[in-house]
């Protein structure tokens, strides 16, 4: 009797395979002793690729949550200096074409969808239709791997000088409208008060230093039931605790990334219990991402209100 592919096995397994391949590469990094998200980013431009998110070539769209690790791994992987990224056929619409012999880098979309049985179901008892979570990868190529396109199509993220970091900063702290306190010794989020501590700027040997701590507490106070809801009832030295420690690790990087700074580790010695929770979870780094992108997408929206209200400011005066 011929053998009958079973098709929905082959869809249920693949989201796993893709979950496990990507899960097993932090995996390795980590037990490496190297960060995916802190990786040897260039503050020269033509140095090699300078810290910012990765995005699309075309429509200069961030890419977001696991996608990010997966891209910027790529580049360092293979030397690009461009966080520019295009699929094969956006390319060819672009006016370039992919170099023969060159591989793409393989990114997730995830989405739900309603199934037809599903929604006939809810029609007849009535109730929620249940949406089933899907998981799709693609292929897209970095622009250096790309012949032919446009001089200028995409401009790559200047680093931003050291001058300006401080103003940015604060305006990213003034603008988020959390409680924010500076003095003390250590740098901490209190969720049940809703405040962020951190100690004076001439604490940190390097102002920068000051800067991404104070990203990395914000971003738990992201978390707070009035802004994104996340769990923050967790036990120091907990599995959710180093489940949090990683949003607030990535979701600084991200922030950093996103305005010009190259982004550092503040909590390095959590690696092994990273190792652990994804070591039994294989869709934890992909919550944990997803949860650092929504959280710095919260503080750089106020930002970016905050940075409008200041430009029309000037121009009225």
């Amino acid at each position: 009797m011929p053998h009958t592919p079973n098709r929905r096995a082959d869809r249920e397994a693949e989201p796993r395979n893709l979950y496990d391949e990507v899960t097993r590469r932090i995996i390795a990094e980590l037990e490496a002793g190297r960060l995916p998200w802190v990786q040897p980013w260039s503050n020269t431009v033509g140095a090699g690729p300078c810290a910012g998110l990765p995005r699309n070539a075309v429509s200069g769209r961030p890419y977001s949550g696991i996608n990010v690790l997966i891209l910027w791994g790529a580049v360092i992987e293979a030397g690009y200096p461009s966080q520019g990224w295009l699929t094969f056929r956006q390319a060819i619409a672009a006016g370039g074409s992919v170099r023969k012999g060159e591989h793409g880098t393989c990114v997730v979309y995830a989405d739900r969808f309603t199934p037809e049985a599903e929604k006939t179901r809810a029609a007849q008892e009535g109730g929620e239709a249940r949406a089933v979570p899907f998981l799709k990868r693609f292929t897209v190529f970095n622009t250096a791997q790309i012949d032919g396109l446009p001089e200028g199509l995409f401009a790559e993220p200047a680093p931003l000088p050291d001058r300006e970091v401080e103003p940015i900063g604060e305006c990213l702290i003034t603008a988020s409208g959390i409680d924010f306190r500076v003095g003390g010794s250590r740098a901490y989020y209190a969720p049940e008060a809703d405040f962020v501590g951190v100690p004076p700027q001439p604490a940190f040997r390097d102002q920068i230093n000051y800067y991404r701590t104070c990203f990395h507490e914000l971003t738990h106070a992201t978390g707070h039931a009035s802004r994104l809801a996340r769990n923050l009832k967790n036990a120091f030295g907990s599995k959710d605790y180093a489940r949090e420690e990683l949003v607030a690790e990535m979701g600084s990087a991200f922030l950093c990334a996103s305005l010009g700074i190259v982004p550092t580790v503040r909590h390095a010695d959590y690696i092994g219990a990273w190792l652990e929770v994804l070591h039994e979870d294989n869709r934890a780094i992909f919550r944990a991402a997803s949860q650092a992108s929504k959280a710095a997408e919260w503080l750089l929206a106020r930002f970016a209100d905050a940075s409008d209200t200041m430009v029309e400011g000037r121009a009225a005066a």
